[in-house]
């Protein structure tokens, strides 16, 4: 294990600034870059913003103001012992964006990071101009898929794996698991990079974040017979109106392309969706130059 690993593990120096922000009750930590319209970067499981490097600098390099921030209970940010629910997530990003000095954003996210901008048109509309979810389907979809398709059930089985109390932080920190994950969710050969698996390696370690990071998970299971959840539910229901940009890799073994696929039943507004072959669950890394090039020709257009 990396002993003394605390939260500047994340800090990671490059052509972005650090800063934390106060938002929602709670502090956050931002990699900025550029100047322009707001583009707002969500990561997944098990990363943090670090995930979004390449997007960072190629749309800042375009005319963008890039922000990708590490959500509740992850890398810099706070992790309190409660939140980590959708809707107050979707709330969380809200709030950055205002503090940021921003009215609106366009909001792209990754793995739980879609499955939050997904629900940013029904849960946060004011500060939602365009969402682009990458390897995640519609929340409705998802659950749907998730209770009727055998292939998508047996895809998750690592939800209901983390519905156990402690025995799932205990194995996520443990040496190999987080790269055993990376590479059972990635596409042929990724990650290549030993610095990859190094990074978010010490990253889960960083005091609570394993717990928060399954936090999403419990949330996601347990509310389905609680009136939060029906509540979270019946608002994705209403159909989405602004500009959607979904990604999906061909081969993410994580959330099937035919689950994602389903998503369209719930936009009314402009919808692009783009499979890309070869790629699996990790995206904005396994294929960098072609997920930034797709947000730049569809932000183009919004």
């Amino acid at each position: 294990m990396t002993p003394g690993v605390d939260a500047t593990h994340v800090l990671i120096d490059g052509p972005w600034r650090h800063r934390f922000v106060a938002a929602n009750g709670a502090r956050f930590h931002v990699a900025e870059a550029g100047e322009g319209p707001l583009v707002v970067l969500l990561h997944g499981f098990p990363q943090h913003w670090w995930c979004w490097r390449d997007q960072l600098t190629g749309l800042a390099d375009a005319g963008y103001r890039v922000a990708a921030m590490d959500l509740r209970g992850y890398g810099a940010s706070d992790k309190p012992p409660r939140g980590y629910d959708t809707p107050t997530l979707a709330a969380d990003v809200a709030a950055v964006v205002r503090s940021l000095g921003e009215p609106a954003a366009t909001i792209v996210g990754h793995d739980w990071g879609a499955f939050i901008a997904w629900a940013m048109p029904a849960l946060e509309p004011a500060v939602t101009r365009a969402i682009a979810p990458i390897s995640m389907a519609h929340p409705l979809r998802l659950r749907t898929a998730m209770l009727t398709s055998p292939a998508q059930i047996r895809a998750s089985t690592h939800v209901l794996e983390y519905q156990q109390p402690w025995r799932p932080e205990r194995q996520l920190v443990r040496d190999g698991e987080v790269e055993r994950l990376l590479r059972r969710w990635g596409g042929p050969g990724w990650p290549a990079d030993p610095e990859v698996v190094a990074t978010y390696a010490a990253a889960i370690r960083v005091p609570f974040v394993a717990h928060s990071a399954l936090e999403y998970f419990r949330w996601a299971v347990r509310s389905q017979v609680r009136a939060d959840g029906r509540a979270f539910f019946d608002a994705v229901e209403r159909p989405i109106t602004v500009p959607v940009l979904q990604l999906h890799g061909a081969l993410d073994p994580c959330i099937l392309p035919a689950t994602a696929e389903g998503s369209a039943r719930w936009v009314e507004g402009p919808l692009r969706s783009v499979v890309v072959e070869g790629a699996g669950h990790y995206l904005p890394e396994e294929r960098p130059d072609v997920v930034t090039g797709h947000l730049l020709d569809w932000l183009a257009g919004i």
